[in-house]
């Protein structure tokens, strides 16, 4: 049995299902291959139910230390049971609604393993066997999974993954985090939130390593705080199995300025990044040209081959669930003829440990190597009214601008509501919008937006509410 279709898409993640949509939109008969879940990794066992986590803890968090607002709340406490269902019932609602929207949209919606044999032919295996699906055009979008470093140890019982860290019954007396990127903070946010004693070794001088060392500064500092224990410059060297179980089952091995010391903890969590998801893509006799296990694509995102396209984490860009969407948006216009609604070299990254970490365009060190000249408006959070209302801690927005034309070039916030915020200063960079442009809006008080209007007024000749620089 063979059906042709324009498109065929393999993954229904943030970039499969999207560019499924949007293609169907645009006229196309469409069919996308799921052998998982609707959504993908973010939404079944990345950023939705991680962020659930994180506002789950966070409200536990802030019942505990309500007294700072006069709010005396006795035996608080929490059901990780009831967490754990919270964040399934998330997940499966957004799940079924992607589902819906595929088919209200005229795509059709295939749960089974997608194979390319040949040009323009996708193999699909299901539950009822197999079929011919033929397509002018193919899009993968098949993600990413886990990656495990080549440790001794890494295969003991109580070593996970994110995966597996989301099936855990119960929240762990002492959790060992290797890899302090965006992964490893978040789920030390989550668990230090719980009670859980975390420790965070990285390989790295500093955590979140590939942002503004601003944010490393400070988020290093917030957390120490809140009881974690933050190792750089760690290499691990093992994993084995402690003498004696209960909390400490597990020892970690590292070495630190030459000096090899030893954590012991319940449960190890490999967060060292995802690698790209390509296992049983290729049938045989087919191959793309292929790096380091990601596939190469060009600036329109078409493979080695004409007619195959790749997006998202599989191509070992970004990874990053709105800039995979994004992709599959351009994919879908180019073949329909459209050009792109949306540029996907701005991409905001975005960090939902409290206070959230949110950037996008360049940063002053980036903006040093590639030698422009710019200047740097920033705005301490301790200075707006309504961070001090929620007692935020140790919060900034900082603005790169063009020391010459004034025209805004990057921005990084790390404060309440940042990640919702930068979208602004994705508009004003992708419109080469200047520092005057983005003041002649007002801006609502009391918020925290308005410190944006602060930072850009640091451009300007001055903040109003920051104290004067020294001449």
């Amino acid at each position: 049995m063979e059906r042709e279709f324009d498109l065929i898409v393999i993954g229904a993640g943030p970039g499969g299902y999207v560019a499924a949509i949007k293609a169907a939109k645009l006229g196309m008969r469409v069919a996308v291959l799921e052998n998982r879940e609707p959504g993908g990794t973010c939404l079944n066992r990345g950023c939705i139910p991680a962020k659930a986590m994180l506002h789950a803890s966070g409200l536990y968090r802030e019942m505990k230390e309500a007294e700072r607002f006069g709010i005396f709340a006795e035996n608080v406490s929490f059901d990780y049971g009831k967490i754990l269902a919270y964040k399934e019932a998330t997940s499966a609602q957004l799940r079924e609604g992607v589902a819906q929207l595929i088919k209200a949209n005229g795509a059709e919606l295939i749960y089974g393993t997608g194979t390319i044999v040949s040009k323009g032919v996708v193999k699909a295996v299901t539950k009822d066997g197999e079929e011919l699906l033929k397509a002018k055009n193919i899009l993968i979008a098949t993600g990413s999974r886990p990656l495990r470093l080549p440790i001794p140890g890494i295969e003991l019982p109580g070593v996970v993954t994110s995966d597996e860290l989301f099936q855990l019954t119960e929240a762990p007396e002492r959790l060992l985090i290797i890899g302090g990127g965006v992964i490893g903070v978040e789920f030390a946010t989550v668990f230090s939130a719980l009670g859980t004693k975390v420790t965070i070794v990285e390989a790295l001088p500093r955590i979140l390593a590939n942002l503004d060392k601003d944010f490393a500064q400070n988020l290093k500092l917030i957390l120490k705080k809140r009881g974690v224990e933050i190792v750089t410059g760690a290499r691990v060297k093992s994993l084995s199995a402690a003498e004696t179980g209960g909390a400490g089952g597990l020892v970690c091995t590292f070495e630190e300025k030459e000096e090899e010391k030893q954590v012991s903890a319940q449960y190890v969590l490999s967060a060292v990044g995802r690698v790209p998801e390509t296992a049983g893509l290729f049938g045989e006799g087919f191959s793309l040209s292929m790096e380091r296990g990601r596939i190469l694509v060009d600036e329109n995102y078409q493979t080695s081959e004409e007619g195959i396209y790749a997006i998202g984490d599989v191509t070992g860009g970004i990874q990053l669930a709105h800039a995979a969407s994004a992709q599959g948006v351009v994919v879908a216009e180019s073949l329909a003829g459209h050009m792109p609604s949306v540029r996907t070299d701005l991409v905001p990254s975005c960090v939902y440990t409290e206070p959230e970490i949110a950037s996008i365009g360049i940063n002053e060190g980036e903006a040093k190597e590639q030698g422009i000249e710019v200047s740097c408006g920033k705005f301490m959070m301790g200075a707006n009214g309504k961070s001090l209302i929620s007692k935020e801690e140790r919060g900034f927005i900082k603005v790169i601008a063009d020391a010459k034309t004034g025209r805004v070039l990057g921005a990084q916030m790390m404060c309440a509501r940042a990640t919702d915020m930068i979208g602004e200063f994705g508009t004003a960079i992708a419109n080469e919008l200047t520092v005057g442009d983005m003041l002649l809006a007002m801006r609502a008080h009391p918020t925290y937006n308005e410190a944006v209007g602060e930072a850009l007024e640091e451009l300007a000749g001055g903040s109003i509410h920051s104290m004067p620089r020294k001449k």
